[in-house]
């Protein structure tokens, strides 16, 4: 089994592959698209990318990837613990000049935003492809003082000197980690379960009043949860949105096909993209 991954090694979805799949062989990506169109193209079996971060919220560019780019199912939902550390070149800096930059995913700069103002202020922030990317960039650079944020691998992997802690804005920072396959086949894996779940994509019709609400019932008269309901940009013009739904129920016989029949019937396009299993790498 092939499995693709945001890279380069030491990233934050590289640390989760491993915990959940350390006999397998891992293919690093540059770009989250990267990672999914080797899934599409079949140069790999699956692809794991970050979905959510619990101070941040969703991964835009995975929520619409998923739905204008890729016909891909969700097999699979990790979580794990994210702490995110100051990292500098051991050689670069010093004498007295201060950091010139400081390098970083968009996530985790802004993961890290009252740190950054406070002890930081005024020192650009620049984004990079991963966390990963940020400490292999300053690790090639030591000519000059520059920072990155990510974790301790990346620290280690790259050599880099931890120069701040755990300086994350939040003691509760976690990220949801999706697993893509071109099969609805939910994936079983060894890590503590902790929900199943299923993921709809919903478009709603257009100009039709009270359209939402009729989605919303479809679910609340069934006795359905929806841990997650967000809006993301149907990219044809303003005010033209889809929603991300996630459903604490897996798929069943009964209730779920009756709310996406019910769903079709008002006049909503209904993509699921996953029935699955939710796993817990750290508490």
């Amino acid at each position: 089994m092939k499995i693709a991954y945001l890279g380069p090694r030491a990233s934050f979805t590289d640390l989760a592959v491993k915990k959940v799949f350390p006999e397998e062989e891992t293919v690093s990506y540059v770009t989250i698209p990267d990672c999914i169109e080797a899934v599409i193209e079949n140069e790999v079996d699956y692809a794991v990318v970050p979905l959510e971060n619990a101070l941040e919220g969703s991964v835009h560019i995975t929520v619409d990837y998923l739905f204008h780019e890729a016909d891909l199912a969700i097999v699979a939902e990790l979580t794990s613990a994210i702490q995110q550390h100051l990292m500098v070149h051991p050689e670069a800096g010093k004498g007295v000049e201060p950091i010139g930059k400081i390098l970083s995913h968009s996530h985790a700069l802004a993961q890290c935003h009252k740190f950054l103002h406070k002890n930081f202020k005024g020192v650009p922030l620049e984004q990079t492809t991963s966390t990963a990317a940020a400490a292999k960039f300053v690790s090639e650079n030591p000519d000059t003082f520059l920072g990155a944020i990510g974790n301790e691998l990346a620290a280690e992997k790259y050599g880099l000197k931890i120069l701040h802690e755990n300086i994350h804005d939040f003691a509760y920072n976690h990220t949801k980690f999706i697993v893509l396959h071109k099969k609805s086949e939910s994936l079983s894996l060894s890590q503590e379960k902790s929900v199943e779940k299923t993921t709809l994509m919903v478009t709603l019709p257009k100009d039709r009043s009270g359209a939402l609400h009729q989605v919303l019932s479809t679910f609340a008269w069934r006795q359905l949860n929806l841990s997650k309901i967000e809006s993301r940009p149907l990219k044809t013009g303003l005010g033209d949105y889809f929603f991300l739904i996630d459903v604490a129920h897996g798929m069943d016989d009964v209730l779920l096909p009756g709310a996406i029949s019910e769903m079709e019937a008002l006049g909503c396009k209904v993509k699921m993209i996953g029935t699955y299993s939710s796993y817990l790498l750290d508490k």
